[in-house]
């Protein structure tokens, strides 16, 4: 397949596009925190606002970097310190964004060095990656506020997908560090959004109160 043919190819422009939705949304979302709600608890362990935004833009960055294709230096994928978290992560949402977008992206496999040092993914199964972490991301970060994440139900309904298919169950998810905790359990009704987060570990009731 050329490169041309794989940029038309409905799937793999689908979940680019569905991706890029997912990250401009999660930018949405962060442009409503107050300078005062840095330091706020979120759902993810004892991380704090600011903490869990230097996770997310350094996924970005690393995310950018691997999108080239080539061998990338895993500093790349290292969170640094944000004085400034709201322009720090508009700058990496604009990096990552860019990255994806290039031409002849979908055809190239890329390095995720936090999946394995020298495993090599299709570019369009590794943005499938990038939009659950996004999607859930976006709320871990909603939460945070006290806001909905309000991501459309076609993201969800696709992370949860990716997620059914690609993210591992069992002892991984308890071991330190790991991406995505045990399920939890939900008792009644449920929506997609909640499905999708108590698969991945996540109590959609969570509150910072």
């Amino acid at each position: 397949m050329t490169d041309t043919d794989a940029s038309t190819d409905p799937s793999r422009v689908k979940v680019r596009e569905l991706d890029r939705r997912a990250v401009l949304r999660s930018a949405e979302i962060v442009a409503l925190a107050r300078d005062d709600q840095w330091d706020a608890p979120t759902p993810c362990g004892g991380w704090s606002l600011r903490r869990l935004l230097a996770h997310m833009a350094a996924q970005h960055l690393g995310f950018a970097a691997a999108a080239g294709g080539g061998p990338v230096d895993e500093a790349v994928w290292q969170e640094t310190p944000l004085d400034d978290p709201r322009r720090a992560y508009a700058d990496s949402v604009d990096r990552v964004l860019d990255a994806f977008a290039a031409d002849g992206v979908l055809d190239r496999t890329v390095v995720l060095p936090w999946i394995h040092p020298t495993m090599t993914f299709a570019a369009p199964r590794a943005i499938g990656f990038h939009l659950v972490d996004y999607v859930v991301h976006g709320w871990d970060v909603a939460a945070s506020l006290g806001i909905p994440a309000a991501y459309d139900e076609d993201l969800v309904l696709a992370a949860a997908e990716v997620a059914r298919n690609e993210v591992p169950t069992g002892p991984s998810r308890e071991r330190p560090g790991a991406s995505f905790r045990p399920a939890v359990e939900l008792a009644g009704p449920a929506s997609a959004e909640d499905r999708l987060l108590a698969s991945l570990g996540r109590d959609p009731w969570w509150s910072p109160k």
